[in-house]
């Protein structure tokens, strides 16, 4: 046997050399969202499909497996959460994946994707699902395909193709313990949005609508990102039709927004979000990138940075106590005669609506519902996708009482199903149950975090959650770092405690 930590060094540079190429890919991608010009969407697409082939065929040459096989036999895996045996361990895991698809299938994904996504934005701007409807319908059938290479033979029942898939987002997630999470979840939160509803107070939400210039909007939000954490040397924010945020690179980590003059909330809370992203990928070691040790756990435990930023921080009372003054100054005109109670009750508005980027903590997790449920029928043939319009609009009417008027603001709202993620919706709900166990243990740990954030110091809790979660890599599993980190398994419990006492400040239910 070879030098086993020569062994090691050489699967090190392997993967990083692999990442570089994927991050290659990433910088297209992003531009293609944010830069690129309509009628370079074709050959975008074969820039991407040959970069997505590539890392392919790099990651599951024999050399690879090879290298894992002589570290599994060595004596440095034996502490299964130290840098060879984490990195072996999810990189023989992510290995044995791979190598059942098909180089062509991954390249024939790729390309499909990048068409899919042109198409979703025109459908999207003309409000017409049946521009959409035939690649929705190629990406179904790929990912069944893909679903079916990763079972290799296994029995292919509905829940089994769709946890083939959620693994990619959520590994060792199964889809039947989120139904039975998810399904609870909507109970209570039918019943609580439905005291609120009864409650006769309404939010005055108008506040929201003024006149704010974008770029003052854009201003005020830089400055409360780079408060918050995020270093503008090492990355930027810049305008897409969707919010996302990649974390391409270290030292380049890119966010977008979009931002309307009549609605502050949604690019403000919305840049609160990405950092969130950003920040989780700007504190993951850099001295590991490449490689599982330096990479996030799941999707889900990126999603609760996220959402911890926008909700549990940004539309708190000890958060607007610092940055309301910045508002009052940036927004002259808008906040005249709008005091603080008011302000916040606008911004922690409860009402049903119909976009799910832009809905309130307590129906969001319905929006995420629909989709879990839609997708899961489409992927089994159940559901045709030219029959999704309208049982998403009957869905939508069912656990959110609101109409839906057109395509745009109905299934063609979000872009993730035109880039092939079949089964990383469910990811924003575990995301925010995440994230309120996390925030619940910070506070408990530092008894004086909410005064930090009314002064506007966050380093506290930036700080609490790179020790306890972001330095982690992929050394533990998601479930592994909820129980590390607050000493409890994952429970809906400290979620369910913040918002109801939401509903009870704001609405007296």
């Amino acid at each position: 046997m070879n030098n086993p930590f020569a062994t090691y060094q050489t699967l090190r540079k392997s993967l990083r050399e692999i990442a570089l190429l994927g991050s290659v890919g990433s910088v297209m991608e992003w531009d293609q969202r944010t830069q690129m010009p309509p009628k370079g969407a074709e050959f975008r697409a074969e820039q991407l499909s040959l970069i997505a082939r590539s890392v392919h065929e790099q990651f599951t040459a024999d050399r690879i497996g090879d290298l894992l096989g002589e570290l599994e036999a060595s004596g440095l895996v034996a502490d299964p959460h130290g840098d060879v045996g984490t990195d072996v361990r999810e990189t023989r895991r992510s290995y044995d994946r791979a190598i059942r698809l098909p180089a062509s299938l991954v390249e024939e994904m790729s390309r499909t994707s990048a068409l899919a996504q042109q198409a979703w934005a025109e459908a999207r701007k003309k409000s017409e699902y049946a521009i959409f409807e035939p690649w929705l319908a190629k990406t179904l059938d790929l990912k069944r395909q893909q679903a079916m290479c990763y079972l290799a033979g296994a029995p292919a029942g509905s829940d089994s193709m769709y946890d083939a898939l959620l693994d990619d987002f959520e590994p060792h997630a199964k889809t039947a313990e989120l139904r039975g999470v998810f399904e609870q979840l909507r109970k209570d939160l039918v019943e609580l949005v439905g005291r609120i509803a009864s409650s006769g107070r309404t939010a005055p939400v108008e506040i929201l609508q003024r006149r704010f210039p974008v770029a003052a909007q854009e201003q005020l939000a830089r400055d409360a990102a780079r408060r918050v954490g995020f270093d503008f040397q090492a990355g930027r924010l810049d305008v897409s039709l969707h919010p996302f945020c990649s974390g391409l690179v270290p030292g380049d980590t890119r966010m977008t927004t979009r931002y309307d003059e009549h609605g502050f909330a949604d690019a403000f809370f919305g840049v609160l979000h990405e950092t969130g992203h950003a920040l989780y990928d700007q504190g993951l070691p850099k001295e590991h990138w490449g490689a599982p040790t330096g990479s996030a756990v799941s999707l889900g435990i990126h999603e609760s940075q996220s959402r911890m930023w926008e909700n549990l921080v940004g539309r708190s009372a000890a958060f607007w106590k610092f940055h309301l003054p910045k508002a009052r100054m940036a927004f002259p005109e808008a906040l005249t005669g709008v005091s603080e109670d008011q302000w916040l009750w606008a911004i922690n508005n409860v009402r049903p609506s119909l976009i799910r980027v832009e809905s309130d903590e307590i129906t969001y997790n319905l929006h995420i519902l629909v989709r879990f449920e839609l997708e899961q029928a489409m992927l089994s043939g159940q559901l045709a996708t030219k029959d999704l319009p309208g049982e998403w609009n009957a869905k939508i009417k069912q656990y959110l009482g609101i109409d839906v008027p057109d395509d745009a603001r109905g299934c063609l709202q979000d872009i993730h199903w035109s880039d092939g993620a079949i089964g990383y919706f469910p990811t924003y709900t575990l995301g925010n149950l995440y994230a309120a166990q996390f925030f619940a243990k910070a506070r408990a740990d530092m008894p004086g975090l909410d005064g930090q954030i009314a002064a506007g110091e966050f380093a506290g809790l930036l700080g609490w959650l790179r020790e306890n979660i972001h330095r982690h890599g992929k050394r533990y599993s998601a479930g592994e770092l909820v129980q590390r980190a607050t000493g409890e398994p994952l429970s809906a419990r400290p979620l369910m405690e913040h918002l109801r006492a939401k509903a009870a400040r704001y609405y007296g239910v």
